[in-house]
């Protein structure tokens, strides 16, 4: 019976997700740092601000506070912001003002995403052969003082190109207590942070918010010129770095974002802003995406409800399974596991997200982020 196939295919997903996915819903990868190197390389963080005077002044300032023993310094890239960032970021600074380099960035060129090209002229500014570590990261992160520390020490234990944590999200308001913990969860069941932090593995990714990357890998991958027109930047640094080397992705309370998303409609513009560019700006993948999600997430739900016999006993199974799954990110992010049972809810927010993303491309309007229109039929704008 259609039924039946239907709840047994929906319970054998959720049953390979748990089992065959790398443990990805386990959360378990996380900031562990490692023992002192005997010299501390040079750092210098790079940060690409457009707009950003709500939050780069606790920025610049988390990260001029860093007990980091070695030489660290900070330049700031104002992507020609309107809003004063950076007297705002100067002022942060105050008494560190020496290590904070402020770069008016230029007109953006052809071929370039905003914040790609405002780090590729960050990493203009920095130092020739200094420093041997790059810092990328957001106007809207901040970091505890020993944060940076346990980044490079565990870069260096490891021998690591690449060093990225998932910075813990704002989770305060009613919208983000709904959505945050799902969209990390998302993200690691698309990619493993087991998976990528193998080295026997293709599978790379990384937190755009948080990124440590040894120089002279970023320079014999390209640079950041290599991946000029990616709209989701982070992971494709990510695929263009793990060839030099081994790269890592963990999550973190170390990191916090505190950017804000007060109402769905915010969650839904961060979401549509990249979620067609994931698919590759293909229809099929969308439907493929789309029925998929239908699948795992509203079928057991739907068969819980209405089915009967077997069906309804298969969907029950497979809706606690995706409830006991989602369990550990919650724990992370210290809400209550009853969001556990509405994980199907949430899923399908998230497919009209992501159809909306489709929508807002067929519009012209794809990868719409401080004003401007980032995405084409190549990806770019």
């Amino acid at each position: 019976m259609v039924v039946n196939f239907v709840a047994a295919a929906a319970l054998a997903i959720w049953l390979y997700l748990i089992v065959g996915r790398g443990g990805f819903w386990l959360a378990s990868e996380r900031d562990n740092g490692g023992p002192a190197p005997t010299a501390w390389p040079a750092v210098t963080a790079i940060i690409p601000a457009r707009d950003e005077a709500e939050g780069v002044g606790d920025t610049i300032a988390a990260l001029l506070k860093q007990d980091y023993p070695g030489a660290f310094s900070v330049i700031l890239v104002d992507d020609q912001s309107t809003d004063g960032t950076a007297d705002v970021a100067r002022r942060a600074a105050g008494a560190a003002a020496d290590r904070l380099i402020v770069v008016p960035g230029a007109a953006l060129p052809a071929g370039w995403t905003g914040k790609l090209w405002a780090m590729t002229q960050g990493v203009a500014r920095a130092l020739p052969g200094e420093p041997a570590y790059l810092l990328f990261t957001d106007a809207d992160i901040v970091y505890d003082p020993d944060a940076l520390t346990r980044l490079v020490s565990e870069a260096q234990a490891k021998g690591l190109v690449l060093n990225s944590r998932m910075a813990r999200l704002r989770c305060e308001s009613f919208a983000e207590r709904a959505f945050v913990p799902a969209f990390i969860f998302f993200f690691q069941m698309l990619y493993p942070f087991a998976w990528v932090n193998r080295h026997d593995r293709g599978m790379a990714a990384a937190a755009g918010g948080c990124m440590l990357v040894r120089r002279d890998a970023l320079d014999a991958a390209g640079g950041i010129e290599a991946i000029r027109g990616a709209l989701i930047d982070d992971c494709a640094l990510a695929r263009s770095l793990k060839p030099q080397g081994p790269i890592r992705l963990s999550l973190t309370g170390r990191v916090r974002s505190i950017r804000g998303y007060a109402t769905a409609q915010d969650i839904r513009r961060m979401v549509a802003r990249s979620a067609y560019a994931q698919l590759g700006y293909s229809p099929l993948l969308l439907a493929a995406t789309v029925g998929g999600m239908a699948l795992v997430y509203l079928a057991p739900v739907l068969l819980a409800l209405f089915g009967h016999g077997l069906a309804q006993g298969l969907g029950l199974v497979a809706w606690a399974v995706m409830a006991i799954a989602f369990q550990p990110i919650l724990r992370f992010y210290r809400l209550s596991p009853l969001w556990g049972p509405f994980l199907p809810a949430i899923a399908l927010a998230y497919m009209a997200f992501t159809l909306d993303s489709a929508y807002q491309y067929a519009r012209k309007r794809g990868g719409l982020w401080k004003g401007r229109v980032q995405s084409n039929v190549n990806g770019v704008r």
